[in-house]
């Protein structure tokens, strides 16, 4: 494996008990908002810098909700081998934002911004565009 590293961040934006998964063009799967750190970028300004790019938002990030002396809104992390981009280290956030209304961005590798919400058993029996994470 390469000696490489890429850091990104993963928002789990919350409203009203749904959270916001975008379709990745290029991957063809939903993810939650987010990208890779810039220069000089912590992980907590990466994650308000990518939500407020993907959605317009400015998200409140609740403290506590890591271990003691965390950021605000950090839940996890995790990393998996990135082929040429070597070793791909993500930490993840969560994020309560004020709506559902998205503001869409040209030039993403989004297909679409859409709200997963609740879904019946035979919905989801059928598709996995249908998820509740209780964040």
């Amino acid at each position: 494996m390469s000696d490489r590293r890429a850091f990104s961040v993963a928002i789990f934006c919350r409203h009203g008990g749904e959270i916001l998964l975008v379709r990745h063009k290029r991957l063809e799967l939903w993810l939650p908002v987010g990208g890779e750190l810039e220069p000089g970028e912590t992980p907590l300004e990466a994650a308000r810098r990518e939500l407020r790019e993907e959605t317009g938002f400015e998200g409140v990030f609740p403290p506590g909700l890591g271990v003691d002396g965390s950021p605000p809104g950090l839940i996890g992390y995790e990393e998996h081998p990135a082929g040429s981009k070597g070793l791909h280290l993500n930490f993840a956030f969560v994020a309560d934002v004020p709506s559902r209304e998205l503001e869409r961005r040209a030039g993403k590798s989004h297909a679409a911004l859409r709200v997963w919400r609740l879904a019946t058993a035979a919905q989801r029996r059928r598709s996995s565009e249908f998820l509740r994470i209780p964040l």
